[in-house]
């Protein structure tokens, strides 16, 4: 990577300042099950691309494509740089026990914690992408159809097991009565009369997350959908209304197709909602008044922010994905990737001789040559002096 030039001030003008990029070293990427090709291959090419070496753990949940990466991986990267790692819960943790220059992890905040401690007795920097309940405001003022067109695609793609999917809806009583019949009409839409025979819509990764899942149908009252087959993992799209805060649907991220809908009076009562819970991945808001779309951007956290739009910035190299507190740290995507895996280290290259220049720098400092340095530095509150 071509060294990026840094400014200089007066002291340092004769000498040549820049920011070098460079790998970290050995890097260690722990991958998800609910997109487990572009959740593992998206970070492999950026810490490959800064020149790292790198140890790659696929998840053990999502038993094919680990096997296929595992095998197929070999035929096209060059196996000096890269290891691919299989196992479970186990062989993560004692990979976790060595010292490696980097870590990625994406997963549940419980386990990044775990992550984290191990790194943190190494002290290697790490990158955190992690969960949480992303909420989804919808004003008053909007139109129920195109909103739920756009909630319910990006809710229940993948079965709703994606990280960045809405969680909840908060809006009020006049839009969820509004937003109902529009959601139905989506759903069939896109599923048709019986979603369990529908090509578009998929399953539940295995039996222990589709009983966690099904547990979650009792809570508040199914407005939508509620069905459920065991024998296929299904569950069916599914809305939820009068829920409580203290219910099970309402504390852990769902990451399956349910959708609550929790009711708000107002754009205030909304941001104090979200802003007294952990910061989420992502944040979502829905009006025709870009005022309370950027009402609700600026007065709340999280990771990523929609606004009359679902997860599309995914699909834009150009925006990075991180999380913020619970959610996660560190970002990458596209060129935050190659950034993301690069130390930048700072580099300041001086002039073997001139050293007469340098001689106001030196003690011992009289009141004239105090005033002549902060000048020089152009910073009148220089913490060398």
């Amino acid at each position: 990577m071509k060294d990026k030039p840094a400014a200089t001030n007066t002291l340092t003008k004769l000498g040549s300042a820049f920011i070098r990029k460079e790998p970290f070293g050995l890097v260690l990427i722990i991958a998800p099950w609910n997109y487990p090709v572009n959740l593992t291959l998206v970070p492999l090419v950026g810490a490959l691309a800064a020149g790292n070496c790198v140890v790659l753990k696929p998840s053990e949940i999502s038993k094919a494509t680990e096997k296929v990466l595992a095998e197929v991986l070999p035929e096209y990267l060059d196996q000096s740089c890269f290891a691919v790692l299989l196992g479970g819960p186990e062989e993560t943790g004692q990979l976790l026990e060595h010292k490696f220059d980097y870590i990625l992890f994406t997963g549940s905040p419980r386990v990044g914690r775990i992550v984290m401690t191990a790194a943190a007795k190494h002290l290697t920097p790490v990158t955190l992408e992690l969960g949480g309940k992303n909420p989804c405001y919808v004003d008053d003022n909007c139109n129920p159809q195109t909103v739920a067109n756009r909630v319910a695609w990006f809710r229940y793609f993948n079965a709703g097991q994606t990280c960045v999917a809405p969680d909840y809806i908060l809006c009020s009583p006049e839009t969820q009565e509004r937003l109902l019949p529009a959601l139905q009409s989506a759903i069939t839409r896109f599923y048709g009369d019986d979603p369990q025979s529908s090509p578009n819509l998929g399953r539940i990764i295995n039996q222990k997350q589709f009983q966690r899942l099904r547990a979650l149908l009792g809570c508040g009252r199914v407005a939508i959908g509620g069905q459920s087959d065991e024998s296929q993992r299904y569950i069916a799209p599914t809305v939820l209304v009068d829920v409580q805060e203290t219910e099970p649907v309402m504390q852990e991220e769902i990451f399956g197709p349910i959708l609550p809908i929790v009711s708000v009076r107002s754009l205030d009562e909304a941001v104090d909602f979200i802003n007294r819970r952990e910061k989420p991945l992502a944040l979502y808001a829905f009006s025709n008044s870009s005022q309370v779309v950027n009402q609700m951007l600026d007065r709340t956290s999280s990771g990523n922010f929609g606004g009359n739009e679902g997860f599309m910035y995914l699909t834009l190299p150009s925006l990075p994905l991180g999380g913020v507190g619970n959610s996660g740290m560190g970002r990458y995507h596209g060129k935050f990737s190659f950034d993301t895996f690069s130390h930048h280290r700072a580099c300041l290259l001086s002039h073997a001789g001139l050293e007469q220049l340098n001689q106001m720098r030196y003690p011992p400092y009289t009141a004239w040559s105090q005033q002549l340095i902060r000048w020089a530095l152009a910073s009148p509150s220089c913490t060398l002096l």
